[in-house]
């Protein structure tokens, strides 16, 4: 069986390249540039790479020949103001091309990697101090001040495999939460190990939701090659606070955790400073006006449907630090 991954650079796709490297797959690989990515030449013998790109149609048809399951991974995540219009084109629009692509070239399935994002949030003003909020795959989308212009997108490029799964598409939907795994210290969540490692001071007083990308990627190949279709599934191993976590990790590190207690009110200061300052270096803030008002969120993200759907558990949270930082300082 032949399994097209896009996104196979970045640590959802590389993981998943991984877990289909088996005689009984053919893993095909949608790059645009082969030659830039460590991760794609390490693999280069084992895969069939096809240059292309999610936003170039015709290199899409040309990839997905002789194909029988995508795993749509590819994606732009950011909360900086300057680069919302590329992330709205490559979000949608891209996984419009996929899912068409994959209708035309009568795959037997699609898996969409989207994010919890995508099943929205309440208004700012349903949430009590203190109170944590459930969500679940049933969460209706609506219209909210707590929804980031990145959930948008993905919201709205999950509407667009729905639309094609009316047209005939056999589909699935996996919505992670943050997700932990080995990475480039640079890229996706591996920066929040950087800035404990980095022994930054400051912590909030949020949540953070996550799930080991291990984890995930069994999800994505159980899904994909089982008789479930038509589904979105929920895929989150916890919720643990921004102080304990950044401990847990500042222990694997041997590092001394932040310990400055970011208040509410100062957070209105931070964004309004990074901003200024991303505009003067040209570099993305590292925290937004988005990301200042989400931070302090109490949202829990519930997995009970994927669990009774597959049986499949989750890696302790503790397992998947000691390994993700133990790797990390082995690449110093």
């Amino acid at each position: 069986m032949v399994v097209l991954i896009t996104g196979v650079t970045g640590l959802v796709g590389s993981a998943v390249a991984k877990l289909f490297l088996s005689p009984e797959f053919t893993v095909k690989a949608l790059v645009r540039n082969p030659a830039s990515h460590a991760f794609v030449k390490s693999i280069s013998d084992k895969i069939e790479i096809v240059e292309g790109d999610i936003l170039d149609v015709l290199s899409l048809e040309n990839a997905l020949q002789g194909v029988d399951y995508v795993i749509h991974a590819a994606a732009m995540v950011s909360f900086s103001p300057k680069e919302r219009d590329n992330m709205y084109k490559v979000n949608i629009e891209g996984t419009a091309n996929v899912a068409n692509a994959c209708l035309a070239a009568k795959v037997r399935k699609l898996c969409f990697v989207s994010s919890v994002a995508a099943l929205g949030r309440p208004a700012q003003s349903l949430f009590h101090e203190g109170e944590e909020v459930h969500i679940n795959e049933n969460q209706k989308w609506e219209s909210s001040d707590t929804n980031s212009h990145y959930a948008i997108t993905k919201y709205m490029a999950e509407c667009e495999v729905w639309r094609a799964q009316a047209e005939g598409l056999s589909t699935v939907i996996v919505n992670p939460s943050i997700i932990l795994g080995e990475s480039d210290w640079t890229k996706s969540s591996t920066q929040l190990f950087k800035y404990v490692f980095d022994e930054k001071p400051f912590y909030t007083q949020g949540f953070i939701n996550y799930v080991d990308v291990l984890d995930l990627s069994t999800t994505i190949k159980t899904l994909l090659l089982s008789e479930i279709e038509n589904e979105r599934f929920c895929v989150s191993a916890g919720l643990i606070s921004y102080k304990e976590f950044f401990e847990k990790i500042a222990h694997n590190f041997g590092k001394k955790s932040p310990s400055f207690e970011v208040k509410p009110w100062m957070m209105d200061y931070i964004w309004r400073f990074e901003a200024v300052k991303s505009w003067l270096t040209g570099k993305a803030p590292l925290i937004t006006k988005e990301t200042a008002k989400t931070s302090r969120l109490h949202v829990s993200y519930d997995s009970t449907k994927l669990i009774k759907a597959t049986g499949l558990t989750f890696n302790s949270l503790d397992k998947t630090l000691e390994r993700v930082c133990t790797n990390l300082v082995s690449k110093l």
